[in-house]
């Protein structure tokens, strides 16, 4: 195997592999990535047998052959290198040797038949979807999702797809027991192919986050389909496969309360600036504080006997009774940085009961936080 190829094109391949492959040495061999050439291109392939990726780049010649390497040390070696044409070649023992002009660099490889079997697709059921809108669905709720792992079936973010007015509508929620999100989007175009009523699935959260990074460098759309246990992510040239987390979510509609009968209308900005500051002399482990309504106002304090308290008063629209309930704190942060809108709807019932929290402009996404004992 021997190829020739720029660097910026290797270092935006490689750069994909560099969170998905095992840092774990659970198996030496998923450290490494695998690398593919023919005469016209070079693929790769990395994965953790959780989540699963492969992209290729054109190159500037090549001659057929297989090796798998570690993937940290190549990108660091290929970082450092000047832009321009990089020379890699598989030397005996599975070597491989990378030159640049008067760099010469050999890395420990091992054999291409080594490397685990790399999962496969068959479908041809793809939906397309808007990049920008699935990126904002996971940043509204990857948040939420339990890093217990106990509770395995709650590791990831429940995803279906449903059919409404002939359009697609997807819809994604996490919770971790403490508090929930839950966002619905509908597609700009109406819907092809097989589509509503399939049953969800829960994305785990790693599978998750490698989706988000590689939305980042795309406009337009994506093609997403589901097949057995895996999901498959597919745009020009990249496939990424993630394994389903298996497990029964729990009924989360359950979770969502109704019928609440205080109702607060406050800035984003003045509520989030204030949660800041007043947590900052709360419990460090539980960030506890105190939002107590009255008409017109939001008073938010926190107490640590350790370090001291904290009170500050920001205005609301509120005309209810007076109603004194505890938060965690960092909960409501959380919630507040996943907002566009300017202004925040509040929805409570008594101390005891969990709070609905909603940006004022959009009924199609909402949190829910269970309240805590201060």
């Amino acid at each position: 195997m021997m190829m020739e190829v720029e660097k910026k094109d290797l270092i935006s391949l490689l750069s994909k592999t560099q969170n998905i492959v095992e840092k774990r040495n659970t198996m030496p061999i998923l450290v490494n990535v695998l690398l593919e050439a023919d005469d016209r291109k070079l693929k790769v392939f990395a994965t953790d047998l959780e989540v699963s990726l492969t992209d290729e780049v054109s190159l500037i010649k090549g001659v057929p052959g297989r090796v798998a390497v570690n993937a940290k040390n190549l990108f660091e070696i290929i970082k450092e290198l000047a832009e321009g044409p990089i020379q890699l070649a598989k030397k005996e023992n599975n070597w491989l040797e990378i030159k640049q002009n008067r760099s010469v660099f050999n890395i420990v490889g091992i054999g291409a038949e080594e490397y685990p079997v790399f999962p496969t697709y068959s479908t041809d059921d793809f939906m397309k979807i808007d990049a920008s809108v699935l990126a904002d669905m996971i940043e509204k709720t990857i948040y939420s999702v339990s890093n217990d792992e106990t509770r395995y079936h709650l590791n990831g973010v429940y995803f279906e797809r449903g059919l409404e007015d002939g359009k697609d509508v997807y819809r994604m929620v996490a919770t971790d027991g403490h508090r929930l999100s839950l966002v619905d989007r509908k597609a700009e175009a109406k819907a092809k192919g097989a589509s509503g009523n399939a049953q969800g699935v829960i994305i785990p959260r790693k599978g998750l986050t490698e989706i988000r990074k590689l939305l980042d460098s795309i406009s337009g759309n994506f093609e997403m389909a589901i097949e057995g246990s895996q999901l498959i992510v597919r745009t020009s040239s990249t496939v990424l496969m993630v394994r389903l987390i298996e497990g029964k979510y729990p009924n989360y509609q359950q979770l969502i309360p109704q019928n609440l009968s205080r109702h607060a209308h406050v800035s984003r900005e003045t509520l989030l600036s204030s949660l800041k500051r007043v947590s900052l002399l709360s419990n460090q482990k539980y960030k506890g504080v105190t939002l107590a309504l009255s008409p017109g106002r939001l008073e938010i304090t926190s107490n640590n006997p350790e370090l001291g308290d904290a009170k500050e008063e920001i205005e609301c629209r509120y005309k209810g009774a007076e109603l004194k309930i505890g938060f965690n704190a960092r909960y409501i942060l959380d919630i507040l940085n996943s907002f566009d809108d300017d202004e925040v709807d509040i929805e409570l019932n008594d101390q005891l009961s969990p709070g609905l929290i909603r940006p004022h402009n959009d009924a199609s996404y909402t949190c829910v936080v269970m309240p805590m004992r201060i």
